[in-house]
């Protein structure tokens, strides 16, 4: 990779260190994990710093009532699971004629994120619990500016939560909105609720939150207002590592988490691609990422679900036999294919490294905020990941009870020769996959540095109902290319929204030196020691 070179608009560079690094969307939380390596921690400590305090400083798009994912090297790769099921008392019966309502107690599913930092922590944590989490504390106690990017997608939910009806909507509205309105940028912002939760979860190590008061907080709000987790259904819960998938390409090994994460669609997609030849800014080279997308989010679709319920395995979609009758699809125009409708979501990545060991990890409350739901005087904003489910009779990803739901959410991690490279990760929905597909392809068919495959402008897929699927272009791809794909038969257009084209984050090692990038699209930011 060229250090040095930015072909697309980007004020930013990579940064270079040698001891660690770490990179997320929010400076606030950079610094937390920067802090948590200068005082003698390891990787896994400044991600759950940070993973904790993001829940504070970008509450627009996680929570500590989200779910999250992980991979960790050192020396081999670890995936960890912290995606929460569906109440035991959720059956389809249950869902209005209408469908999945996105907001209220029906799409609520047991929070894992904190399941998640207790099982990183437990088993390569290096500094004491309590400090690791003590700058999410601090933000939540003394407060903190609210960021630009932060504040608007903040003044966007104004439209979605405020008009909610009903006590259940009451405690959260009141957190958020305090004077009615969101913060605006530079304001600050504190939730004492929130302070005292993670001091509780610091202090219990997570105990509490899943068999003590703030279990019993969670499971008597849930009654009193009509919802149906239970303390049952917050006791049976636990993390669980898993063994990643990965696909050789280009000379490197992607990795990708098991579902009933989405992260299959990524290495569907990049599989199917190995038989083209892909030529930087060339329009038919969109063309044909565009399609191997389309096809791999097919099948994730029809295919990704709680893994007890799986038809068929990860391994049967990536099979040099499958993968080769999937490509034979792909020609000159667009393919007429139909995938299921899609909703946006709000997702915070971040990655961290230092001279042992290297972190991917993810963590959401999916729709932006999530449900709308927030225990009183907790901060826990809790998910509505429920959305995730199918309706359909006989998909095994049909709603039903303790399942897990499709999910959105995934880390990524790449290696070479069986040597770790680096984490990498693009948040937003089903942009996701997508976006790991682009930043793969602009570092190794393109040889972009981690930044500028990160400025790269995107596209994605969004997929329609009755097959009317759209190819949504960031601004920066030139017209020329818009007219070649709709020529090919391409429904396309611009969006102009750069937080729709997901927000990634880097870090990849060049020999002793970690390399660095922080997606311009946020506020974010890489740091290295």
């Amino acid at each position: 990779m060229d250090l040095t070179h930015y072909p697309y608009p980007s004020r930013r560079y990579v940064v270079l260190g040698r001891r660690g690094a770490v990179a997320t969307s929010q400076p606030l939380a950079a610094l937390a994990g920067m802090e948590m390596l200068l005082k003698g921690g390891n990787a896994v400590d400044a991600a759950i710093a940070m993973a904790a305090t993001l829940t504070v400083v970008e509450p627009t798009s996680n929570g500590i009532g989200g779910d999250l994912f992980a991979m960790v090297w050192d020396g081999r790769l670890h995936g960890l699971n912290a995606s929460g099921k569906s109440p035991l008392s959720l059956t389809p019966e249950r869902i209005p004629e209408g469908g999945m309502p996105e907001r209220g107690w029906l799409p609520v599913t047991v929070p894992g994120a904190v399941s998640g930092w207790r099982a990183l922590h437990e088993r390569f944590g290096r500094l004491p619990f309590p400090e690791v989490l003590s700058p999410a504390i601090r933000y939540a106690e003394e407060g903190f500016p609210v960021g630009p990017e932060t504040a608007r997608a903040w003044r966007r939910a104004e439209g979605i939560y405020l008009p909610l009806k009903g006590p259940e909507f009451r405690p959260f509205q009141e957190t958020f909105f305090p004077q009615g309105r969101a913060p605006r940028a530079g304001e600050v912002w504190r939730s004492p609720g929130h302070a005292k939760t993670l001091r509780e979860i610091a202090h219990t190590y997570g105990e509490s939150f899943y068999r003590g008061r703030l279990a019993e907080a969670m499971a008597g709000f849930s009654e009193a207002t009509g919802g149906l987790l239970s303390l049952e259904d917050l006791r049976a819960h636990e993390a669980e590592w898993v063994e990643p998938l990965s696909l050789e390409y280009r000379g490197l090994t992607v990795h990708e988490l098991p579902p009933n994460g989405q992260g299959i669609a990524t290495l569907l997609a990049l599989a199917i691609l190995e038989g083209f030849e892909l030529r930087p800014e060339d329009p038919f080279s969109y063309h044909l990422q565009i399609e191997a997308m389309r096809l791999a989010l097919a099948d994730a679709f029809r295919y990704v679900a709680d893994p007890r319920y799986l038809e068929k395995p990860p391994q049967a979609l990536l099979s040099p036999e499958y993968v080769a009758s999937r490509r034979k699809l792909i020609g000159e125009r667009a393919l007429p294919q139909a995938l299921p409708g899609v909703r946006p979501e709000g997702t915070v990545y971040l990655a961290a490294a230092d001279g042992e060991l290297m972190v991917s990890l993810i963590q959401s409350n999916y729709q932006g905020f999530g449900s709308g739901i927030l225990i009183p005087e907790t901060g826990i904003a809790l998910q509505n990941r429920g959305l995730g489910f199918s309706l359909e009779e006989g998909h095994p990803n049909r709603v039903g009870p303790g399942k897990r739901p499709y999910h959105t959410i995934i880390p990524g991690f790449l290696t070479r020769e069986g040597k770790a490279l680096g984490p990498f990760g693009v948040m937003g929905g089903y942009m996701q996959p997508q976006g790991h597909l682009q930043v793969v392809v602009g570092l190794t068919n393109f040889g972009l540095n981690p930044q500028a495959a990160l400025d790269r402008p995107r596209w994605q897929v969004v997929p329609g109902r009755g097959g009317e699927d759209r190819v949504v272009l960031e601004p920066g791809i030139p017209q020329a290319t818009a007219l070649l794909l709709r020529d090919l038969g391409h429904r396309v257009e611009y969006g102009m929204e750069p937080g729709y084209f997901g927000r990634g984050q880097v870090i990849l090692r060049q020999g002793e030196v970690l390399v660095a990038g922080s997606d311009p699209r946020a506020e974010g930011l890489a740091l290295v020691w």
